[in-house]
């Protein structure tokens, strides 16, 4: 039996290329564990345990590729990613028999590295929330405590990691939600730049701030699957053509005379006092190993949550307007209809109440005579939050901060107050408003619940952001704990 508490992508390669393990068990076990976790977290929204099998005996038959590390592993990829005759919902009613006839660029990117796609993992409706309970399939729990919301909307990718049902997953991050629910279940989330990843196949919320990334248990995995997903996508316009480079190389370098921005916004009144300890903690440990600290300020970083509901809102309520109950998914039509009461009735059932909140503000933003007011100061509120990271990157190399405001709250214990719900964001958001990269590791416990320290760096510079994290992983060997399960 393999326990994947135990492994990382090179030990699972090792043992593939020396026969110890085929693809084929691998991948049973994976299948294993996620059905028989199921009834305790509810990670996945389809299991695909036919065309797994299918996909293992064919990467085993090709052998494995010793020169590719992913060759052969198995992986949870999030619903709102595109997966070719795989069951793609975005945990929503209205795509809850969509079957896509092709493949993300990322999938594509993994595919041909040979890894094994286990299943799609539950997330809130359409990447809208913060907890994974706006889901039409059910609510996802946290891997260490299942009264506990798992964060959001990557929480079946990020429960599923750190339950130990499978080795890697991918999510999407609009406004924190890769490094939110990485936090929450004390595991590595990455957030890529902006146009590091291609979006291509990635089912639209915020356009201008949707980036794909990967979830594991350990930093160096997090890197190696970002170089496999990373690089310019001539079908995704907003890709950037930057060097790939592998992100592992100089990882073990060390934090030495880096220098460190904590802003003090970051530690303000509203923030869980055990999780300002525990992140101190995990700072002052950058010090004793020859790193340099500053405190500095982000002004304008309190802004973000009202900016970023306006602008992702508004670019929501464009993206779903193509769900209309004609073209794909589901349809309320019936012999007697117009077109306009079609429209209206399939958009009426198939749309949660979150997702119906956001498209209404934000298309009274865009409304004439709003615009000017709502969107228009949103975005450049925006500006202010990019140009108050630049000057903090002129005389630093990263900045550290919690990741959350919170550890892991009790499941239902928000759904009656959006606006709460949604300050849960408030220190992940202005890394998206300003599409810089931003990490979350785990930086210890608080009332037995995993803080997030979230590493932010400046564009295209992941490379700086895995060196931090793989220096403070390697010290505090946080990644050899787990929660006390065993699917």
């Amino acid at each position: 039996m393999t326990d994947f508490f135990k492994e990382n992508l090179t030990s699972l390669h090792k043992k593939l290329v020396d026969k110890e393990i085929s693809s084929t068990e691998l991948t049973k076990e994976a299948l294993n564990k996620s059905k028989s976790s199921q009834s305790e977290i509810n990670a996945f929204i389809t299991i695909d345990d036919q065309g797994a099998l299918k996909r293992a005996a064919e990467v085993d038959a090709a052998g494995i590729d010793a020169n590719n590390i992913l060759s052969g592993i198995p992986f949870a990829i999030k619903d709102n990613i595109i997966t070719k005759g795989l069951k793609t919902t975005a945990a929503s009613h209205i795509l809850d028999n969509f079957v896509p006839v092709y493949d993300a660029t990322v999938i594509e990117k993994l595919n041909k590295l040979g890894i094994v796609t286990i299943g799609k993992t539950n997330m809130d409706e359409f990447a809208m929330g913060g907890s994974t309970e706006t889901s039409y399939f059910g609510k996802t729990a946290n891997a260490w405590d299942h009264t506990k919301v798992p964060g959001g909307s990557s929480g079946g990718s990020a429960s599923s990691v750190a339950s130990g049902v499978i080795p890697a997953a991918l999510g999407s991050d609009t406004g924190g939600s890769i490094r939110q629910p990485a936090a929450f279940n004390g595991i590595v989330g990455l957030k890529p730049t902006y146009g590091r990843v291609s979006r291509w196949g990635l089912i639209a919320f915020g356009s201008s701030l949707d980036q794909i990334g990967p979830l594991t248990r350990t930093v160096k995995d997090n890197a190696r699957v970002l170089s496999a997903i990373s690089g310019k996508d001539r079908r995704d316009t907003t890709s950037e053509d930057q060097s790939v480079p592998d992100f592992t190389k100089g990882i073990e370098k060390g934090v030495k005379d880096l220098r460190i921005a904590v802003p003090k916004e970051y530690f303000a009144s509203g923030i869980d006092e055990g999780v300002k300890d525990v992140v101190k903690k995990a700072i002052a440990k950058y010090e004793s190993l020859g790193a340099k600290v500053d405190e500095v300020s982000l002004p304008h970083s309190k802004y973000g949550i009202a900016a970023y509901y306006i602008l992702a809102s508004s670019e929501a309520s464009s993206n779903l307007e193509r769900f209309d109950g004609i073209r794909y998914g589901f349809s309320a039509r019936k012999d007697d209809q117009t077109l306009e009461d079609l429209y209206v009735q399939t958009r009426s059932e198939g749309f949660g109440d979150e997702v119906k909140r956001r498209i209404m503000l934000g298309t009274f933003a865009l409304s004439a005579g709003f615009y000017d007011a709502y969107f228009k100061k949103a975005a450049q509120v925006r500006t202010l939050i990019v140009d108050d990271f630049t000057k903090v990157f002129e005389n630093h190399d990263i900045i550290l901060g919690p990741t959350t405001t919170s550890p892991a709250f009790d499941l239902g214990s928000e759904n009656d107050d959006p606006v709460k719900m949604y300050m849960n964001d408030l220190l992940t958001i202005p890394v998206n408003l300003a599409g810089l990269p931003g990490m979350s590791i785990n930086a210890g416990f608080t009332a037995g619940l995993p803080v997030g320290l979230q590493i932010i760096g400046k564009r295209f510079d992941e490379s700086t952001i895995y060196k931090t994290a793989y220096a403070f992983e390697q010290d505090s060997q946080l990644f050899t704990k787990h929660p006390g399960v065993n699917f």
